[in-house]
């Protein structure tokens, strides 16, 4: 059953004067964010849930279930106490963010789902903080995909400030999520994702090959994959969401010829974050930084647009001789 929230218990302090506005905003509807979102319609009482795309066409199903739409993001700050944005880069948040700053009221929450990295995060709390109108800024990137973020149970990490902003943080995303962790201050999450996303791409490079090995081998892929899945190579990216074809059972894209799910040029995207990471923190890398090149170079062989998990495909069609 779905939770529902009044309004009352979500306001928080807010300066003398300011016309107060509760609606819940939520931009950014790509794979991930539309079916975020879709667990916040009609979520809270008296709230409405207002979206916003580049293209409306992602917003219909929403629209159809009761969302409001706004083509701009200006328009989400003016009627929005409450903004959730699940983007596809830094400069985009950055962008977008920029725009709305003038209109927000006093007390906004801002919660940023976008995997941005460490370094833009705290650029962008050092943007909030000097507006001195007592926002909340949280980053709180997510794990788990397009089947967790259907589903509702994705892994939320999140960088706040202080447990009041945690708190007010959790009330949304435990409604998107099943496990929300306060990773610690601003662009904690942020460092945990592209520490998470580092080890993602290089474990499915690696399932990938061993999965290829295999098959040509002679085995059968399936028993490969449950043997895999029951020893020590077993991982996310073999038993959950295996890049070979039929492997495993559930509707991941290995599935569908690699359509939907994480983009490759998305991954690339999170690895050069994971690499910038790196350098502040004096880490050198070996593996991540060959998954990175492979990234890069499958990409450029013009897959970028297929789910990363298509690094099995890159490999037997682009790399195998």
């Amino acid at each position: 059953m779905q939770r529902m929230f009044t309004v009352r218990a979500v306001c928080l302090r807010r300066g003398a004067g300011v016309r107060w506005k509760s609606d819940i905003g939520f931009i950014g509807l790509g794979n991930m964010g539309a079916n975020m979102a879709a667990h916040l319609v009609n979520a809270f009482e008296g709230r409405k849930l207002v979206v916003s795309d580049t293209a409306r066409a992602h917003a219909k199903a929403l629209e159809e279930k009761g969302a409001v739409w706004e083509e701009a993001p200006e328009a989400v700050a003016e009627r929005c106490s409450t903004i959730i944005t699940m983007l596809p880069s830094g400069p985009v948040v950055d962008s977008v963010y920029a725009k709305m700053f003038p209109l927000m009221q006093n007390g906004t929450v801002l919660l940023d789902a976008s995997t941005i990295g460490p370094v833009a995060a705290r650029s962008i709390a050092e943007k909030v903080a000097g507006l001195n109108k007592g926002i909340t800024f949280c980053d709180a990137p997510v794990s788990g995909g397009v089947p967790a973020a259907t589903a509702g149970t994705l892994t939320f990490m999140v960088g706040a400030d202080s447990d009041e902003a945690f708190a007010v943080a959790l009330r949304y995303l435990q409604l998107m999520g099943k496990n929300v962790v306060r990773c610690g201050p601003v662009a904690a999450g942020q460092t945990v994702k592209v520490a998470n996303n580092l080890l993602l791409a290089s474990s499915m490079v690696a399932v990938s090959e061993a999965m290829l090995i295999g098959t040509k081998l002679g085995c059968d892929p399936k028993t490969l994959a449950k043997v895999l899945n029951t020893s020590t190579g077993r991982c996310w990216s073999s038993d959950t969401y295996n890049p070979y074809p039929g492997a495993v059972e559930g509707a991941i894209p290995s599935a569908n010829n690699y359509k939907g799910g994480f983009a490759c040029d998305l991954m690339k995207k999170d690895l050069g974050l994971a690499c910038e990471a790196a350098e502040a923190a004096g880490v050198n890398l070996t593996v991540g930084g060959a998954a990175t090149k492979f990234y890069g170079d499958m990409s450029k062989a013009g897959m970028g647009g297929l789910d990363f998990s298509g690094a099995l495909k890159y490999i037997d069609e682009k790399l195998h001789k």
